[in-house]
């Protein structure tokens, strides 16, 4: 008697667990509100993205907030582009942006901005709210050599159509920097960039700086201008101090040689000492020899005697006479 209320159990356990088993693998509920929604899909597209392991609130959701906003996107082409690694959400909410501030894009382009790596929605944004993007302090002398600091301010606007393969911020940047390097590089004088600054911005927006960017630039505004050191003066510094180390390294090398030169004529004079004693020492000999062969007889050799005695008499004088003539000149 108590077996038939027992199995009754056991089935309506079964098909409880049945239905919650299909339940979770089959989102009536998402199914239920796209119906109402205005999004056709079926239930079988919504198993299909389980059994592709997409996640159908990632795409049932951007399509139904495209349908509310008026656009007709394809549930297979959402999909693929998920597939893909691009947001869908926020590729439906650039293109409501788009369609909401007349700006022609694609749901094409828009997933190749996306998958290219760009914000889509914030390039929108852009487009119909312009951004500044701001310098460094850029660095630029002038003809007179004087250093001048200045810092812009550049406006920009997103291009759609060149936002896949188009150059970023720092190539704006980058370009600005250069365009201002050369316009007061040209300029005469420092004074004439501080008097008139718009002149750069002119200059550097004839440019066409942005070709080839993912922007279009709007303004170029000089935010700060900034006089620094005097180039021109502190190179001709460095020059004037360059030159007066070669010239005292060349003097060095004067003086060296003159030095290894007096060396060499004091060592040749010494030499030339130590032959004539060596000779002072051998004439005694050869008188010796002389007077013993008769070539040289006795008179001879006193009067040789007496000459060298009056000529060591006459140095004496003349020292005395030296000395004497410098105690009065002092």
């Amino acid at each position: 008697m108590n077996i038939y209320p027992f199995g009754s159990i056991i089935v309506i356990v079964l098909i409880f667990i049945l239905i919650s088993i299909f339940l979770s693998f089959v989102p009536i509920g998402l199914w239920v509100t796209a119906f109402f929604s205005g999004v056709k899909i079926k239930i079988s597209e919504l198993i299909g993205m389980k059994l592709r392991r997409v996640k159908p609130s990632r795409i049932v959701v951007p399509a139904i907030k495209a349908t509310k906003a008026g656009l007709n996107l394809e549930i297979s082409n959402l999909e693929a582009h998920y597939l893909a690694g691009g947001n869908v959400n926020t590729l439906v909410d650039a293109l409501i942006a788009a369609q909401r501030a007349n700006i022609p894009l694609q749901f094409e382009r828009a997933a190749a901005i996306d998958l290219a790596g760009r914000d889509v929605l914030e390039a929108v944004q852009v487009s119909v709210n312009p951004k500044v993007i701001e310098t460094p302090n850029i660095s630029a002398v002038a003809q007179d050599g004087i250093e001048v600091i200045v810092k812009a301010k550049v406006t920009v606007r997103a291009n759609i159509e060149r936002l896949v393969g188009g150059a970023g911020e720092q190539t704006i940047i980058a370009r600005v920097g250069e365009g201002i390097v050369t316009t007061v590089g040209s300029s005469q004088s420092y004074k004439a960039v501080l008097e008139n600054p718009d002149s750069i911005s002119r200059v550097v927006l004839d440019k066409g700086l942005d070709s080839g960017t993912a922007y279009e630039i709007l303004s170029i505004d000089i935010a700060d201008v900034d006089v620094a050191r005097n180039i021109g003066a502190r190179l001709q510094t460095d020059q004037a101090e360059a030159d007066k180390r070669i010239s005292e390294a060349k003097a060095s090398e004067r003086r060296a040689m003159a030095l290894a030169r007096e060396q060499e004529m004091k060592a040749e004079v010494e030499a030339m000492r130590a032959k004539v004693v060596e000779a002072e020492s051998q004439v005694p000999i050869a008188m010796a020899e002389a007077l013993k062969s008769g070539n040289l007889g006795v008179f001879d050799y006193y009067k040789i005697r007496n000459i060298n005695s009056d000529t060591d008499m006459r140095n004496s004088i003349s020292k005395i006479s030296d000395k004497n003539q410098k105690k009065e000149n002092k």
